[in-house]
């Protein structure tokens, strides 16, 4: 028994020497004594580490952000949400862009009358010219239009029966969108509401259509229970062209009176059709309204006008002129001042506003310019009041 345990111990011991010797291999070797001393390696302090915030990620450019808009025709246009460089169709199209946007507008399509120049700033006077869509003395000068960077072309007025397709193919030919805007004088308002939905400014236009909604109906109010004034427009050098009964110029005329001039065929141009003296004096209306630059200065010296009841009465006018024809030509929102003046001038008991006011008024908002009294008597000169009436021929 004793041998066992004996045996047993010189075995734990064995296994003793064998973990010390394993533990001393990586133990350093002993340094003799007489070796020199060497320095203890340099304690480096770890860095403190800090949070830092990370950069915002830019993110990738999506392109311009873009809306879809249906214009008057049922046409669905892909349009940028910010639209800050605009051209127009035409000359209707450039009084009406104008009254909202001036700022906007990259051109003109024609030339302002020369009566604008004491009326617009120089900036918007002097704007280049783009032409026009539709008729007018110039074709849509695409070069141009091209190279002024519109973001979209408006057409506003009437629309002609191959709308659609026309501006379809004006916006795949250049890359632009064309857009049109229904607009009659009845529905100027809300064609303002329109221009505000497609260039993103609806309190501006709302402005505008309110102000156009409010001249309309008060110049319906001024007809209506009023019997109506038996009337023609004349226009051209001779006198022998008239506005005829439902043509898109005889709006106003229509609405506001009882317009003679019916013809089988009535002229879509603001020169209205042409007709003979004949039938002038057949129709012999109690009132005549003459265009800017036709005959009214000299109609009361000639024998044979003179047998038209206007004439002999002294009720024939010239319609008002600045900066555009206020009765049309081009038959755009200007006519509102047409609506006013007409209604006032035939019915003045009914029409109980004051015309000055409500044309300064218009002056401010459409053409961004104040209009004195002296320059607004300039422009009625010849076209408020009853004249004298000639003495009956012999």
């Amino acid at each position: 028994m004793k041998r066992w345990i004996a045996a047993l111990l010189a075995l734990c011991m064995l296994f003793a020497l064998a973990a010390c010797a394993k533990t001393n291999e990586n133990e350093p070797a002993p340094v003799p004594d007489d070796a020199a001393p060497t320095a203890a390696p340099e304690q480096v302090a770890e860095p403190e580490l800090t949070e830092v915030p990370a950069e915002p990620v830019e993110p990738e450019p999506v392109g311009p952000e873009i809306f879809m808009f249906t214009d008057s025709v049922g046409r669905e246009v892909e349009l940028p949400m910010n639209i800050e460089r605009v051209a127009i169709s035409g000359p209707l199209a450039q009084i009406v862009v104008f009254a909202l946007c001036p700022e906007k507008l990259v051109g003109i399509a024609s030339k302002w009358d020369k009566t604008a120049e004491q009326f617009l700033a120089t900036e918007y006077y002097n704007l280049p010219e783009l032409g026009q869509l539709y008729g007018g003395k110039g074709e849509l000068n695409l070069e141009t239009l091209l190279a002024s960077g519109a973001q979209v072309v408006i057409d506003v007025g009437e629309p002609k029966g191959t709308i659609a397709e026309d501006l379809d193919a004006l916006s795949e030919q250049t890359g632009i969108p064309f857009v049109h805007i229904t607009a009659t004088i009845s529905t100027m308002g809300d064609a303002y509401r329109k221009l505000g939905e497609l260039l993103n400014m609806p309190d501006e236009a709302e402005v505008l259509a309110s102000y156009c909604d409010a001249a309309y109906a008060k110049a319906l109010a001024a007809v209506n229970g009023s019997e109506k004034a038996k009337l023609l427009y004349i226009t051209g050098d001779q006198g022998l062209n008239v506005i005829a009964k439902d043509s898109y110029h005889a709006e106003i005329i229509d609405l506001l009176s009882d317009n003679l001039a019916v013809v089988d065929s009535p002229s879509s141009k603001g020169t209205g059709n042409e007709v003979d003296m004949e039938q002038i004096l057949l129709w012999n209306p109690d009132v005549i309204l003459f265009a800017p630059g036709s005959i009214y200065a000299t109609v009361g010296d000639d024998p044979l006008w003179s047998e038209i009841t206007a004439i002999k009465t002294g009720n024939y006018y010239e319609v008002p002129m600045g900066p555009y024809n206020w009765m049309g030509f081009p038959p755009s929102v200007q006519r509102i001042l047409g609506m006013l003046w007409m209604a006032k001038l035939l019915y003045p008991d009914a029409a109980d506003y004051d015309l000055y006011a409500e044309v300064a008024e218009y002056f401010r908002l459409f053409y961004h310019c104040e209009l004195s009294e002296d320059a607004y008597n300039a422009l009625v000169a010849n076209s408020i009041g009853v004249k004298e009436a000639l003495a009956p021929a012999a």
